[in-house]
């Protein structure tokens, strides 16, 4: 992405990708709806592979970058070669985290990352019906969505109490749990797995409780982890992630990253917004342009089925440090709700309707003083032009 925006931006100068991928750019999102048979093959890549050799960016597939030599400004390729760079962008991104669960090395398990994992699991649920996710987060519903979406029979376990438990608070995590389950997909939340059994394959799941559960096909959603690895071999600072400041920059002044991979002000994004956001910083800090990237207002939009689900900013504040207004009809599977810091609008939850959701988001951005219409503003009938006429 940021190639595209140098280019964009008119920028002549030679940009080179190099990709331990076999195909070219593909966002991470069209892969569930490819999964649920929504989206051709064609439909997966944004962009053709003559518009690479129309917009001079030279993208090399299968050849990962084994090495960063800071010093030398180089990289080393994985046949043996080196390349020289001016400066270098780390956006190699992140693996699927797993737990620490027994017998993960077995038949039937898959994880949800690249194209390849796509392809081996749509392979697999064509030969078994019955799919368990583990991990009730934004992918873990999304990788069930699409499953049941092709007539498989799904099942989603979740460790914590509530799905969604980061974007959403105790309330719309209970209407989304009794949609979901309305929609024939089985949820289980507060269950920790300990050891997929079987022999060679996978046949069933046990948990601490003591329960076991039977399992055909079992999908991890349990989160992301950095890829450091690289940056670490270089002598660049790490953490969690791949430490950057305001401009993007590692440690290293010619080395810059972005995307899932850093860490900004002790904050690991994981959400495409974020990586977007990151990308345009970074194209410009990498001709020269001081751009300072301030950080992503975390926003997530789930769709399972018809059912919308948007979260913003912060949504679950201690314990009486915020105000927190609420509207629920149940009947309607509607939930709002938003949060005040000090009479200014810091997060909200809008589910089961897109209206007013683009709006709150904006607000939420400019941190704006909603006060006068805090009572009515989550009311089914809002009208939001009212909020444009007092700006």
């Amino acid at each position: 992405m940021t190639a595209k925006i140098l280019r964009d931006q008119g920028s002549d100068v030679e940009i080179a990708v190099y990709s331990d991928e076999k195909y070219h750019y593909y966002p991470r999102p069209n892969l569930i709806d490819y999964l649920a048979g929504s989206l051709s093959w064609d439909r997966l890549f944004p962009f053709k592979n003559s518009w690479y050799e129309e917009k001079e960016i030279a993208v090399h597939l299968g050849q990962a970058v084994t090495r960063i030599h800071p010093l030398d400004r180089q990289v080393e390729l994985q046949d043996g070669r080196t390349e020289d760079y001016d400066r270098l962008l780390l956006a190699n991104g992140a693996q699927s985290s797993f737990p620490p669960i027994k017998g993960l090395e077995k038949k039937g398990v898959f994880s949800l990352r690249s194209l390849d994992d796509c392809l081996a699991l749509s392979d697999e649920v064509n030969k078994f019906g019955r799919v368990t996710i583990l991990g009730g987060g934004l992918l873990g519903l999304e990788i069930a969505r699409a499953f049941n979406t092709r007539g498989a029979d799904v099942d989603v376990i979740e460790y914590f109490d509530r799905l969604l438990w980061r974007q959403l608070d105790i309330e719309g995590s209970a209407l989304l749990k009794s949609q979901i389950e309305a929609m024939g997909i089985r949820v289980k939340c507060g269950m920790a797995c300990i050891e997929v059994e079987g022999k060679r394959r996978v046949s069933s799941l046990s948990f601490k409780s003591g329960v076991s559960l039977p399992a055909e096909l079992v999908v991890i959603a349990a989160g992301i982890r950095p890829d450091i690895d690289l940056a670490q071999a270089a002598g660049l600072e790490t953490d969690r992630g791949v430490v950057v400041d305001r401009y993007l920059r590692t440690s290293v002044s010619t080395v810059y990253a972005a995307g899932d991979l850093i860490q900004h002000q002790g904050r690991i994004y994981g959400i495409i917004p974020a990586s977007f956001d990151q990308a345009r910083a970074a194209a410009h800090n990498l001709m020269g342009e001081e751009r300072a990237y301030e950080g992503t207002i975390p926003s997530n939009t789930l769709k399972v089925l018809g059912l919308t689900v948007t979260s913003l900013g912060l949504v679950n504040p201690d314990e009486g440090t915020h105000e927190e207004i609420r509207f629920l009809d149940r009947e309607a599977g509607i939930y709002k709700k938003i949060v005040l810091e000090d009479k200014h609008l810091v997060g909200a939850i809008w589910m089961g309707t897109k209206k007013g959701a683009s709006k709150i988001a904006k607000l939420i951005a400019d941190r704006a003083d909603v006060s006068v219409w805090k009572d009515s503003i989550v009311e089914k009938n809002f009208d939001f032009s009212q909020l444009k006429a007092s700006e």
